[in-house]
Parts: C-alpha cells; structure tokens; sequence
C-alpha cells in the first residue's frame, strides 16, 4: 500500500511561473480555497486581460464533474486543480473537440513526469486501471466563437489512506507509479503541452483523430450508461463520430453515443 503523504506543501507558483514565463499560460493565479475553479474563469471569459491565464486551487468546495450532482473531492496538497482560459477563441462548432485536445495535453505532460496513462471516452485519464483525473470544460460562446475554460482535476499524491475510505471505485494517483512526484513540474509540463498544441485548436478532426490512437479507441470494447434513461449498452468502439460521440458497434449496429458514462471492459 503506498505511504501516507507528507506534511502539506503549498503549490509553489513562483517556481511554475519561471517555468512558464515564455509561454502564453504563464498567467498562473493561485489561491488556497475556491468554490470551482470553473465557476471562477466564467466571468472572465473575453476579458483581454485573462486569456491564456490558469486559475489554481489547493481545494475547492464545489468542484464538479461532468453529471449534475457529482463532486470532485481532494485534499489540499494532493491534487492539480485548475481551470484554464485559452488564449485564442474557438470557433462554437468546433467546441466538442476542445475536451479531447485537453486529455492529449495533459496526458502528454504527466507522460513527461514518467506516469504512463490511459484515456478514456468521454473525459477520463485513467492510471493502472483507476481514475486520476477529469476534464470538465466551460464557454462563452458570442455569434460564431467562443472563449474556452478548460477545467482538471488530477490526483497527484496520494493521501493518508484513510482519507480515500468510501470512495467508489477508488481513485488513483500519480505518485502510486513515481513516488515523490512534484506536482509544480505536472503543472508545468501540462502547460507547456497545451502551448505546444495550441495550432491544432483549429483542426477539430486532427485532434479527433489524434485522440483516437491515443486513446486507442477503434476496436475497444466499452459498455456505457446512457444519460438519457440509464440504460446500458456493450460494445466495440469504432472512432470518434460527428461532434466527439462514440461510434459504438452493438451486434452489428453502431451507435451515437453522446451523453453517456463510459467503461473501457
């Protein structure tokens, strides 16, 4: 069982904002407790003054997931929780896109810290077959663009194991593959990623079809729990359909899925 983690450590933003200061996220705003990160980026949507910037937290006390009525519970020094603004807008009907370009980068920069993880439709990045962090998206949208918000959540050092009693199923973390993880070098490594896939915001399929290998979607079999009526349906996943739905392949008829909880079987 991995240890307990050590004392608290707050988030040393000075030291993320060096990393940073040639990036167009190296506007990090950090404070210790929020509600959500995501409620807080919405008012500054198309401000000049807040494009590119991040907004941290060490705890929230409203964060959410993507159903109505779930939360996102994390101790204060254990996780990443962020929302951040892009840079650029997007154009409205390419927003389904933007959720899977930011499972690539932050995928791609936790790989950097050494943890291999999976992704998983719709929103999910899974580490040795548990959840470790969500994605949670919010926009602005005026005539054909939208400004972006793009929340994570990620579980990075695991807490005193009582701390996890009655979650279901349980969490992962990052540091139960890299022991000692620094969750400032995550952060960073993750903003750097984005900057780096910044130009292909606007080629929505090329990020689908990026997202697909590597979630290594087509030919995955997945059983998913439709929002709509709770009804639930096996089967192989073909790709990513119009507007990000999951082409899922049931006894030979496929499916768009577009609202649904999803499990890779």
């Amino acid at each position: 069982m991995p240890e307990p983690t050590a004392p608290f450590r707050a988030l040393d933003v000075a030291r993320i904002r060096r990393a940073l200061e040639e990036s167009r996220f190296s506007d990090v705003r950090y404070v210790a407790q929020t509600g959500s990160t995501n409620d807080d980026a919405i008012p500054l949507l198309a401000r000049p003054d807040a494009a590119g910037a991040t907004l941290v937290a060490e705890e929230q006390s409203a964060g959410r997931g993507r159903r109505a009525g779930r939360t996102w519970i994390a101790r204060p020094g254990t996780s990443l929780l962020f929302t951040t603004i892009l840079p650029l807008t997007v154009a409205a009907t390419d927003l389904w896109a933007v959720p899977f370009w930011v499972a690539l980068g932050v995928a791609e920069g936790i790989g950097q810290a050494g943890v291999p993880v999976e992704l998983r439709w719709p929103n999910d990045v899974y580490v040795n077959g548990h959840k470790a962090a969500g994605i949670l998206c919010v926009s602005r949208v005026t005539g054909a663009t939208a400004h972006v918000g793009c929340g994570v959540g990620i579980n990075v050092t695991r807490p005193h194991n009582d701390a996890l009693s009655g979650i279901e199923p349980p969490p992962a973390f990052l540091s139960d593959v890299v022991p000692g993880i620094v969750r400032e070098f995550v952060f960073g490594e993750i903003m750097l990623a984005f900057e780096r896939r910044l130009p292909s915001l606007e080629r929505p399929a090329t990020v689908a079809r990026t997202y697909e290998e590597r979630a290594r979607l087509a030919g995955s079999p997945y059983r998913v729990r439709l929002d709509a009526d709770g009804s639930e349906l096996d089967g192989i996943a073909r790709g990513l359909g119009p507007e990000g739905t999951l082409r899922l392949d049931v006894g030979g008829t496929e499916h768009q899925i577009s609202l649904a909880d999803a499990r890779r079987l």
